[in-house]
């Protein structure tokens, strides 16, 4: 049965002075409905506290808890599905892992990517970027889209939703759902921003 993908995806992130739980607080306080945990600085004692803190909040709030690559931690904690960064990797042994009911997100960053991971039958949702040039470090190769990248999506035939992610500002939103994307994930432009609360309202009100 097709998963429910919200056309939102809130991404926390590693910052010095803002921690991953206040992140969720303020975008659930917000209106953010689904948020996906990266943490990549942690022991694994610590990120499961963490997590089950943060599920906490989001089921306090209704949202879809998503955690970053962390799949080995699906079972000790309240979230509803894992994303996996690396596209190269097993993701039919990691959908066993985790079983048929969790959601499986992948990252690409190009159409032969996007091919391969339709191919293998077992992913929900790709976050497919980057759209613009990013504050953090691209991978070596994986040059932004911009709008001719996703407007390329049709021709492919991708049956699975394809998040756009990577330097997207409020601006973008409307030509980029006209691409015919099924939404945006977005971290940066929130996190950094004077005042988070306010810039992810910013992005719902251009998306619905």
């Amino acid at each position: 049965m097709k998963k429910y993908i919200s056309k939102f995806h809130y991404l926390t992130h590693d910052l010095p002075d803002f921690s991953h739980v206040q992140q969720v607080q303020i975008a659930c306080g917000a209106g953010a409905n689904w948020i996906q945990y990266r943490c990549l600085t942690k022991p694994e004692d610590e990120l499961i506290d963490e997590i089950n803190e943060i599920a906490e909040i989001c089921d306090e709030w209704g949202a879809t808890l998503i955690i970053a690559n962390h799949y080995d931690l699906l079972d000790r904690v309240d979230a509803q599905g894992v994303h996996i960064d690396d596209s190269d990797a097993d993701l039919a042994s990691i959908r066993k892992i985790i079983g048929p009911d969790k959601t499986l997100g992948v990252s690409a960053a190009g159409a032969d990517e996007l091919l391969k991971l339709q191919s293998t039958g077992v992913v929900d949702y790709y976050v497919y970027g980057p759209f613009a040039s990013t504050n953090t470090e691209e991978p070596v190769g994986h040059h932004p889209l911009g709008f001719n990248g996703y407007r390329q999506l049709e021709k492919l035939g991708i049956s699975i939703p394809v998040i756009a992610a990577g330097g997207i500002q409020p601006d973008d939103v409307e030509a980029l759902l006209q691409t015919g994307i099924d939404g945006i994930a977005i971290s940066s432009a929130i996190n950094l921003a004077a005042d988070p609360a306010a810039k992810l309202k910013e992005f719902y009100r251009k998306l619905y």
